[in-house]
């Protein structure tokens, strides 16, 4: 194989419209008040920032709700009075955010530390506490309420997630096998943010499945915006690569990928990015074989893909992944087949998900056992 080092074009003129899966806001819990040391009395504590995870939410509206103001702070304590003896604590700021988000407290150079994260729905975490008041262990004088640069990072939930080059027909995929409707063309990036869908059973399980914009190669070190991409899939059980049976090429300035070239730098990018996705299961849907001569490069690729490992000494060393990926399935359709065809695929994706986090069996309804 003729594959030659990864080619870091410039791609920004390729990537069409925005989406918005991480936001920053700075945080100010309140103060502690102070006491009154004459007569014992103890300050109210500082209001604590809070984090709620809300269905329906979405970063974009976090964004929009405190891209002016900036600073999200919760109220101070109340003072110890005479009339008052106990200063009333501060109201706690609860900011609303979606499920799935990652919450990080960003240092000075850049880097942050994981506070949170919120997976269910009402689920609530505390990022900066409210000071203390005002009493005798603090010389009854209010604490300061911690404060802090906060990132949040979406990261979607999902059974399965589909991977893949931009135009390889993964949008086409999902709206044929599930109930999205993502916007499909013959053009690079249609994709522009994750998309989920929700396959159905006739059984009533249901499996979503996420859509992700197209990688690029150096997505690993975020080109293109792979990191923010690539993130999408940390938490997917399944992942279901996609390739056009042939190859790709983003624009005449870059150079021609096989199909087989495609599958192998896929498979560079997951492990340089996180070798632990590797460790997931991992299906192969070997796209548009509507196109002509197509059946014969199939059977070349699937045989090539039963022989990885020497498929992958032909490979330069700087491209060369370190794992050898054993998929679980080798399926050849296009996404514009009819019912069998992607019949057969809700079949083993369904199959492939039971052995991983034990799906019901049909049987298991018939007998009444769930």
């Amino acid at each position: 194989m003729r594959l030659s080092g990864a080619l870091y074009k410039k791609i920004r003129r390729y990537m069409v419209g925005k989406f918005i899966d991480s936001a920053k806001v700075r945080v100010r819990a309140g103060n502690g008040a102070d006491g009154l040391a004459k007569f014992g009395g103890v300050g109210g504590r500082g209001g604590d920032i809070v984090l709620e995870a809300t269905a329906g939410d979405t970063l974009d509206a976090f964004y929009k709700r405190w891209k002016k103001k900036g600073l999200a702070s919760a109220r101070n304590g109340d003072p110890s009075q005479v009339k008052r003896i106990f200063g009333h604590d501060g109201e706690p700021k609860v900011l609303s955010v979606p499920v799935g988000v990652a919450a990080y407290a960003r240092n000075d150079l850049g880097g942050g530390v994981l506070l949170a994260e919120l997976n269910e729905n009402r689920e609530r975490v505390v990022v900066a506490r409210g000071g203390a008041g005002g009493s005798p262990e603090n010389d009854f004088k209010g604490q300061k309420g911690e404060s802090l640069h906060l990132q949040l990072d979406l990261k979607l939930i999902a059974d399965v997630g589909l991977v893949g080059f931009p135009n390889a027909g993964k949008s086409t995929l999902l709206k044929a096998i599930s109930n999205a409707r993502p916007k499909v063309a013959d053009y690079p990036f249609t994709t522009v943010r994750p998309e989920v869908g929700i396959i159905e059973y006739p059984d009533l399980t249901k499996v979503s499945m996420a859509d992700l914009p197209g990688l690029l190669e150096g997505a690993h070190i975020n080109r293109g915006m792979g990191h923010s991409f690539l993130r999408h899939i940390e938490r997917t059980k399944l992942l279901l690569m996609v390739t056009d049976v042939t190859g790709f090429r983003l624009s005449p300035q870059h150079p021609m990928r096989s199909c087989i070239e495609t599958i192998v730098l896929l498979i560079r990018e997951l492990e340089l990015y996180d070798p632990t996705l590797l460790s997931k299961p991992v299906m192969l849907v070997i796209n548009k074989l509507d196109q002509p001569g197509s059946a014969e490069i199939f059977e070349e690729v699937k045989a090539q893909v039963a022989k990885l490992e020497e498929v992958f000494e032909e490979v330069p060393e700087e491209v060369r992944p370190s794992n050898v990926l054993q998929f679980q399935h080798v399926l050849g359709m296009s996404a514009k087949d009819g019912p069998a065809a992607v019949k057969e695929l809700k079949k083993l994706i369904k199959n492939v998900l039971r052995e991983q986090i034990m799906l019901p069996n049909e049987d298991d309804y018939e007998q009444g056992t769930v």
